[in-house]
Parts: C-alpha cells; sequence; structure tokens
C-alpha cells in the first residue's frame, strides 16, 4: 500500500487493485503538440510500466491530459510510472519544440476501482473522453486511446487485459463484441460526475465493503461523505 503526502490528502494505491489516473497539462494547456509526442509518449509508457510491474488497461491520450487504468504490483508502481514517464516526455518536448517551463499540473489524480461494473465503467468512461469532448462521434474513430483493441481486437504491445475483462468469453472475438455492447449506452452523467470527483479527492469507486476494506488497511476513509440513507447505485449499464 502507497502513501504519499499530498497537500489535500494522502494517495493511497494498492498493489494488486486498478487505479484511474489523470494526469493534466499545466494550466489545462496542451501537453502534446505533434504526431510523433503521442508516440513517444506510448512508447514510453510502455517501457516503464514493464519495468515498474503496472498492466495498463485502457488509455486515452487527450490534447491537455492523459487518463489511464492501471495496475500496480507494488506499493510504488504507479508514482513511479508516473513520474519517469513524466520527465522522460517533458525532456523530450523540451528538446524537439525548443521550450522551457512546466508541462504538467503539480500533481496527478488517482482513485482505485472496485472489479466488475466499476472497472468496466472505468473502461467506458476513459475510452469515451473524446466522445464527450465533441472531437469524434464514436470512441472507434479516435486512434489514440485503448478502444481499438479492447473493443476492436487491434493488437498492442503496452495493454495487458484485467481478469474481468479476459472473463467476458475465452474467445477473443466474442469478447470484443461482449466488450463493445458496454459502448451501446453511455455513461449517465452522475456517473462521470461520480467518476471525476472520486479522481480528484482520491477515494475509491467501488462498493461500500470494497471501500471499507481499503479504509482498514489504510486508516483513512475511501468513501465520499454521503447523505444519511443514500446508497451508492452501480455503475449504468453493466
Amino acid at each position: 500500500m502507497r502513501y504519499e503526502s499530498m497537500t489535500r490528502r494522502r494517495r493511497t494505491l494498492f498493489p494488486g487493485v486498478p487505479a484511474h489516473i489523470v494526469q493534466r497539462g499545466n494550466n489545462r494547456l496542451p501537453c502534446f503538440f505533434a504526431l510523433g509526442d503521442r508516440h513517444y509518449y506510448l512508447g514510453k509508457l510502455e517501457e516503464m510500466a514493464a519495468l515498474f510491474g503496472c498492466a495498463v488497461h485502457a488509455y486515452v491520450l487527450m490534447d491537455n491530459h492523459v487518463h489511464l487504468l492501471a495496475t500496480p504490483s507494488t506499493d510504488h508502481g504507479i508514482s513511479l510510472l508516473m513520474k519517469h514517464v513524466g520527465q522522460a516526455y517533458v525532456q523530450h518536448v523540451n528538446k524537439v519544440h525548443r521550450r522551457t517551463g512546466a508541462l504538467w499540473e503539480g500533481r496527478f489524480y488517482s482513485s482505485v476501482i472496485d472489479s466488475g461494473a466499476y472497472l468496466f465503467a472505468c473502461h467506458r468512461y476513459i475510452e469515451l473522453n473524446p466522445v464527450r469532448a465533441g472531437i469524434v462521434r464514436h470512441p472507434g474513430d479516435y486512434p489514440w486511446s485503448s478502444y481499438g483493441t479492447n473493443a476492436e481486437g487491434h493488437p498492442s504491445t503496452l495493454l495487458t487485459a484485467h481478469k474481468d475483462y479476459l472473463a467476458l468469453s475465452e474467445h477473443e472475438e466474442e469478447r470484443c463484441a461482449m466488450y463493445r455492447r458496454l459502448f451501446d449506452l453511455s455513461l449517465d452523467e452522475d456517473s462521470n460526475s461520480e467518476i471525476r470527483k472520486l479522481t480528484r479527492s482520491g477515494l475509491a469507486f467501488g462498493s461500500e465493503p470494497f471501500r471499507q476494506r481499503l479504509a482498514d488497511l489504510c486508516g483513512l476513509p475511501m468513501s465520499p461523505q454521503r447523505q444519511r440513507g443514500l446508497t451508492p447505485k452501480p455503475p449504468l449499464g453493466v
């Protein structure tokens, strides 16, 4: 289990538990400037994920931010991954584009993710980013996400399938078809909002037993403050 001293809250990351990670450009300015930048970032992400024992399940590279879904094998895996990918990428951008100054926002945001419906909701949240942004009408039309691999079977040396994804079917073609059907219904705005808020606050996206188990491990609350009597609903469409 990883604790980090943060201004807002100590970050809690757990070996074997998937995490949704968001890294934004400084002041929400662009962090990708050319086609080669995106290729470089993904190549460095693959290299460092292998080095630090992180399995990447989903990603999207937007113009001014990055979303990842990854499972670390060690306490420090995700922090080391983001640190080394971020530093290498900044050096690349500064050299290629002759720039100086901060590129990334000061910290990355993260939220640990439960299995099953919650994991697939996070998959959809990540891969539907270009659709919500109005860049494309369908996630398959955006080349800089994991949708092509997860939904259409495109080969990838970067991605590692989560066990819940593999459990959709033992046959790849059927597994991809079942995954595509998850996108027949978009996540509702409540689910989108909840994922955003939990990621920014470092809390867990999952069932109450999942949250309580992690809270017992780390000694910090992993659930948002809720009005008495309200019960969190599972994500739509799974």
